[in-house]
């Protein structure tokens, strides 16, 4: 397992120490994370990869726990030669080509898994991936022991995409309207609108894939709305990362700056804490 980079215990309580620091606002995240990881990690034959699909709208940090998550992982994060990043817009842009790109991520991912069984593939906005393209992937991740001669069920598919962040926002705000604490809502108040936003919705890459019959996706991770408070501590540590100062009133306008819903509470930033960063400049 050349690219782990910590033993596996440093690993766990590191990741979950800057989870729980800097992940503002997803307390579901960080138990489901966690918990998938662990189970993955200590056990040295997995019977399949570990599978997880981050659901959430924009802003909410999917990105930023997967890139933390193979940070931990792999001594090069990102930049890893394990690690896989495709993106439909960027990597499967023209229809007409679709079976040229499913011969060559067929290929690609197969080549990987040869070469590293511990390899990590992200694929975002799975929400614009072509059906086909899906269907190239499943081979991989159920728990055959031999796929095309390589053994590979030490490898890690993280999915993200936004399909499914109307539902959860919806259900986050039901709650909130119920007097339900955001740190009491449980995966199975979200489970079923979001299997019925992305895995039940015929227009949904993943519902025209086998993915969902076959029970290959192993946690569903479902990211809330953040509110305003959670949008001025991104503000907060945005600042320090810049380096500059934390002014109270700055930190104040720039949550403010941001776009709220519904139109009534104004309680959840429609962006997330996305725009946080470029926001900033204005006020200094």
């Amino acid at each position: 397992q050349p690219s782990f980079s910590k033993s596996r215990f440093h690993f766990v309580s590191g990741l979950e120490f800057d989870l729980a620091t800097n992940l503002v606002g997803q307390p579901l995240v960080r138990q489901q994370v966690m918990k998938g990881l662990r189970e993955f990690l200590e056990n040295p034959n997995p019977v399949k990869p570990l599978v997880m699909s981050f659901h959430g709208s924009t802003g909410t940090g999917k990105t930023y726990v997967s890139s933390m998550l193979i940070r931990y992982l792999f001594q090069r994060g990102l930049q890893s030669p394990y690690v896989h990043h495709f993106s439909p817009i960027v990597h499967f842009p023209h229809a007409e080509l679709i079976e040229q790109y499913k011969e060559s991520l067929k290929r690609w991912i197969q080549g990987n898994l040869t070469n590293c069984g511990r390899s990590a593939f992200l694929f975002d906005e799975m929400d614009k991936m072509h059906p086909g393209l899906i269907d190239v992937i499943i081979p991989f991740l159920g728990p055959s022991w031999v796929v095309y001669g390589t053994n590979y069920r030490k490898a890690i598919f993280i999915f993200i995409s936004n399909a499914g962040g109307d539902q959860i926002n919806n259900v986050t705000l039901a709650l909130w309207r119920a007097h339900k604490d955001r740190e009491e809502i449980s995966l199975q108040d979200l489970e079923p609108a979001i299997s019925k936003a992305v895995f039940e919705n015929p227009q949904s890459g993943f519902w025209k894939s086998g993915i969902i019959n076959e029970h290959l996706i192993d946690f569903v991770v479902p990211f809330l709305p953040l509110k305003h408070h959670h949008v001025k501590q991104c503000v907060i540590s945005e600042l320090v990362q810049q380096g500059l100062e934390v002014r109270p009133g700055v930190v104040q306008e720039v949550a403010d700056s941001i776009p709220y819903f519904p139109e009534e509470e104004k309680l959840f930033s429609s962006t997330g804490c996305k725009t946080v960063a470029s926001r900033i400049s204005f006020f200094f």
